[in-house]
């Protein structure tokens, strides 16, 4: 049976560094309070020129180039994303066409945080089912734009970016054994509303387009929930931690990803962690944070890697790849 492998990595990031003392001047925060409870101490912040789309194309360039295709072999494009340039068409629409892959179709996932292992997923199947498939497959998010600028409780924690994987299919390798989940009964815990409506039977009363989140809420449930979800699919594969090279998971507050790996005996060492200079850039953290794990030599041929993650929805789950 063939799975989904992948070939090439890639990622864009905006070129502006907002720091934890950028932050200190424009809302009631400081670099300790900051560092102390996410561990992140900067993000990037999109400017002119980067639109979701464009970091998307941009990490898509990198990976198509790594994986030595040219566009148009492309015959997929998954986006996934909550925060696109429009509603519609959607983003990977727009990096069709920004990246020339002319014989492809395309469309967006929405699954928050956990958005890039739905679309692993989901890749694997189209895989299976066509082994012949190039699938392009990006995580991508301007979170900066629907963050309230005034509230300290989120506008420290999120920054934008974008990872992106082209997968290929292999009968040894790639995507192993998957779990995923979602708690729909959860959603007002972690949230964004839409635009306002234009009509009036169906208006709601709402901020705006921002996020919303039950910051202890969701610190205690993105736990337990990646926790349970890891040791599933670890029971189910006959593995343990001991087998795992690396794991990769969404990298959302440095203390969920250390009682993380606290409650599963993770040794530091084997956790990808890189929070602290990006934030939590949702759907393109755990794909960024491949890419830059593969350009520094981290992975090799034939290691086990776990990637998890949790996000609004409430979506969550654990995945294994053979790299």
């Amino acid at each position: 049976m063939n799975h989904a492998t992948v070939i090439g990595t890639g990622s864009c990031l905006p070129k502006r560094i907002v720091t934890n003392r950028d932050l200190e001047r424009i809302v009631d925060t400081s670099d300790e309070w900051i560092t102390s409870r996410t561990g992140i101490k900067k993000r990037r912040i999109a400017g002119a020129g980067e639109e979701n789309f464009q970091l998307a194309s941009g990490a898509a360039q990198q990976a198509i180039e790594m994986a030595a295709v040219a566009a148009d072999e492309i015959d997929l494009i998954l986006v996934a994303t909550f925060t696109p340039h429009m509603t519609m068409p959607s983003c990977a629409c727009f990096v069709q066409a920004e990246i020339g892959a002319e014989n492809a179709f395309a469309y967006d996932i929405n699954a928050a945080c956990s958005g890039f292992l739905y679309g692993l997923d989901l890749a694997d199947k189209y895989i299976a089912a066509n082994p012949d498939m190039k699938i392009l497959l990006i995580g991508s998010e301007t979170l900066s734009a629907r963050v309230n600028w005034q509230d300290r409780n989120t506008c420290i924690l999120f920054g934008d970016g974008a990872g992106a994987v082209v997968i290929g299919s292999s009968s040894d390798r790639g995507v192993r054994a998957v779990n995923l989940y979602s708690d729909g009964r959860l959603w007002n815990l972690l949230y964004m509303n839409s635009a306002k409506s234009m009509n009036p039977e169906l208006q709601q009363d709402q901020h705006g387009c921002q996020i919303e989140m039950s910051g202890r809420d969701v610190f205690k449930f993105a736990v337990r929930s990646m926790e349970e979800a890891i040791r599933q699919l670890l029971r189910r594969e006959n593995l343990t931690v001991d087998d795992l090279a690396l794991v990769i998971p969404h990298q959302a507050n440095v203390r969920i990803l250390n009682k993380l790996s606290e409650r599963l005996s993770i040794p530091k060492e084997k956790m990808f962690v890189n929070v602290d200079q990006y934030g939590n850039t949702s759907a393109a953290s755990i794909p960024i944070a491949l890419d830059e794990a593969n350009r520094q030599n981290i992975l090799h041929g034939d290691d086990t890697v776990l990637l998890c993650s949790f996000g609004g929805g409430f979506t969550w789950g654990a995945l294994l790849m053979q790299w």
